[in-house]
C-alpha cells in the first residue's frame, strides 16, 4: 500500500516539476494524473494495491474539501462582491459543458446510427 501511495504522490510531484520546468498553463496534479493514466494504460490495468489506495482516497474525499471550504469562508466578503460575475461564470460554463457534451455525443453516435444487431433465432 505504501508503494502505491508513494507512486501517486510521485506522479503528482512529476506533474508539478513538468509544470514548473515547461511553464505549462495546466495544474501540476492534472499533469500527474495524465502520467499515472499513461502508466496504467502501458501496464494494461490497475493493480489491486493501487485500487485499494484509490478507494481509500475516495472514501475520505470529503476531508479533502475542508481546506477549500475554509478558504471560501475566509473570503466570503470578496465572493459577495463578485457574486454576479461568479454566477454568470458558473451558468455560462455549465451551459457550455452541456453543449459540448451534446455535440460530442451526437458526433460519436453517428457511427452507431442504422446499425442493429442481427440475432439468429
Amino acid at each position: 500500500m505504501i508503494f502505491y501511495l508513494t507512486l501517486i504522490f510521485a506522479c503528482q510531484l512529476a506533474g508539478e516539476l513538468l509544470k514548473a520546468a515547461l511553464n505549462l498553463p495546466v495544474p501540476g496534479p492534472v499533469i500527474g494524473m495524465v502520467i499515472l493514466f499513461a502508466g496504467l494504460v502501458a501496464k494494461g490495468g490497475i493493480p489491486d494495491g493501487l485500487a485499494k489506495v484509490g478507494d481509500a482516497f475516495l472514501g475520505n474525499l470529503s476531508l479533502l474539501f475542508v481546506p477549500a471550504g475554509v478558504g471560501v469562508m475566509l473570503h466570503i466578503a470578496l465572493i459577495g462582491k463578485q457574486a454576479l460575475a461568479i454566477t454568470l461564470a458558473l451558468v455560462g460554463s455549465t451551459l457550455a459543458t452541456i453543449a459540448v457534451t451534446a455535440l460530442v455525443m451526437s458526433f460519436l453516435g453517428r457511427g452507431d446510427a442504422g446499425q442493429t444487431e442481427k440475432t439468429d433465432g
